[in-house]
């Protein structure tokens, strides 16, 4: 118990072993493989939904109203005591353009040019990318190639902009919203099964560790029919 009163619980003791960070996709429903129909809108509507109600807490005007705007392309460091609440950058859903949601309510569903969400998982203290903005790149991870012939990033060219961290925990960084990258399928090939990898790329960053598919990199499969 003594020892336990030694213990911060705004930060870990130790950080000098912050392992690179893992990613998710939005939308999961069932799994890793997303796929559906383009003529039957009830095959893929649930992904759409699923985008709308995770993307909701980063509707511009919520963002507006709870989060700051910060200086790009730098690290947001934030002094004081542990204990003290940490203001959080915007990230307006708007930043994702063709992706957001918002000139497009079906996410390119409805085209069979379907949006998929990247985000990185959340590490206390961590500074991605040694100063350099970590960026996304996407490609068939088995099988040919040409399934997979056209991917649009937003925002800008995929990166994760660095004044979105260092992460101070859920304790203080109380608003804090992960900056996302949104993935465009503009041209895939229909009526296969295309297994995608979308990996990170930057300093310090791991993505061809065999023994954890999700450490720097997330493989799914798109399955887009007619």
């Amino acid at each position: 118990y003594v020892m336990l009163l030694t213990l911060s619980p705004y930060t870990p003791r130790f950080r000098d072993r912050v392992s690179p960070p893992g990613v998710m996709i939005r939308p999961y429903l069932n799994g890793f493989t997303i796929a559906f129909n383009v003529s039957q809108p009830h095959t893929w509507q649930p992904y759409v939904d699923s985008m709308h109600h995770f993307l909701a807490a980063y509707d511009d005007k919520v963002q507006e109203e709870k989060n700051i705007e910060c200086v790009p392309g730098q690290y947001f460091i934030q002094g004081g005591s542990d204990s003290e609440e940490k203001k959080a950058c915007q990230f307006k859903r708007s930043l994702l353009q063709n992706c957001s949601g918002i000139e497009d309510p079906t996410f390119g569903y409805s085209k069979g040019q379907p949006c998929i969400l990247l985000k990185m998982n959340r590490i206390i203290g961590y500074r991605p990318g040694a100063g350099v903005p970590v960026s996304v790149d996407c490609k068939v991870q088995k099988g040919n190639e040409s399934h997979l012939r056209s991917v649009d990033f937003y925002p800008g060219n995929g990166t994760f902009d660095l004044m979105y961290y260092p992460y101070y925990g859920k304790f203080t960084h109380v608003n804090y919203t992960s900056p996302l990258v949104a993935m465009h399928f503009t041209d895939v090939q229909k009526n296969y099964l295309v297994p995608i990898q979308c990996s990170l790329n930057g300093k310090g960053i791991i993505n061809d560790l065999n023994s954890d598919r999700f450490l720097g990199r997330i493989i799914f499969t798109l399955s887009i029919g007619k």
